[in-house]
């Protein structure tokens, strides 16, 4: 004879089992998921950075700022970031042995070419003198809320030309603002305690208005200088700051300095700037008979 088995709390099981399968039925497949997700992106505030120096010529690391600065915002999921922008100094910048700005935006038009997200701004080269950076973190601002208010138009004040290159695609597909900030390495907020070489007019109001991504070393220690500057205090809830910890040292002048000696640096660089710079014998000091260029690492 067989006994009867008798499942205690049957009918708990029973309920459990129900509740279960409904939730499996009811679960976004996917797809929708995947729709739900990019949705809940398209909510999060619009921001864009913005890159100022030599660029002479531009290096890996200069875009692995924009890509270590991405890949924070949308982790930590309080931004969506839409677009990022190059802006090559001026000639008049005064830095001997830089290259021209023609041939400066080449070799950034060159090295972003993979970059879906990336551009470069010539509007700074074809200014008629140097520009300070809090003029043209504002002109950039300033022409991208006119675009986005004029519903695609280039702005009011000046004809929509090769300015609209640089802007990031379908900003007009929402009347959502986008922030625009500066994006730097820890040297370039080190800088404002240089005498004389930033206005504190100018540091408040990037900072204030616009707002710092410094890319930062391991080891570094960023946060004891922005406590040290009363500014940089006062409005460190617009400073950002993201350590790499892969660190990248190749810069701008170990590039001229190879090149000057006669040395290689086939993959420190870009195969495309490589070769543009070959191509245009840029940088060779060794063969123009002149001293090696001066410190300009961006």
């Amino acid at each position: 004879m067989i006994a009867k088995i008798s499942w205690p709390n049957n009918n708990i099981t029973s309920e459990s089992f129900r509740f279960w399968f409904a939730i499996s039925k009811s679960r976004p497949k996917p797809k929708k998921m995947s729709a739900f997700i990019e949705e809940t992106k398209s909510l999060l505030p619009r921001i864009a950075f913005i890159a100022c120096g030599c660029f002479s010529p531009p290096t890996p690391m200069h875009l692995r700022m924009f890509e270590i600065a991405k890949d924070h915002f949308e982790m930590q999921g309080t931004y969506r970031v839409v677009g990022g922008i190059i802006s090559p100094t001026h000639d008049s910048y005064g830095k001997k042995g830089l290259a021209s700005a023609l041939d400066r935006c080449a070799m950034v038009k060159l090295a972003t070419q993979s970059s879906n997200w990336i551009r470069l701004s010539d509007w700074e080269v074809h200014q008629t003198k140097w520009m300070r950076t809090q003029a043209v973190l504002q002109h950039h601002q300033n022409y991208i809320n006119n675009h986005i208010n004029s519903g695609g138009a280039g702005g009011n004040d000046e004809p929509d030309t090769h300015l609209a290159g640089w802007l990031p695609r379908g900003l007009h597909d929402s009347r959502d603002p986008v922030h625009l900030k500066l994006l730097c390495g820890a040297d370039l907020l080190e800088s404002f305690a240089v005498p004389g070489l930033w206005s504190e007019a100018d540091i408040e109001d990037i900072v204030a208005n616009h707002g710092l991504v410094v890319i930062t070393r391991a080891g570094s220690n960023p946060g004891k200088f922005i406590f040290d500057s009363d500014i940089l205090t006062k409005y460190q809830n617009n400073i950002t700051l993201i350590t790499n910890w892969v660190p990248n040292e190749v810069s701008s002048t170990l590039i001229r300095r190879l090149l000057g000696r006669g040395q290689s640096v086939k993959y420190l660089i870009d195969d495309l700037v490589l070769e543009y710079i070959k191509r245009q014998r840029l940088f060779n000091v060794k063969s123009q008979d002149a001293p090696a260029p001066p410190e300009c690492d961006s």
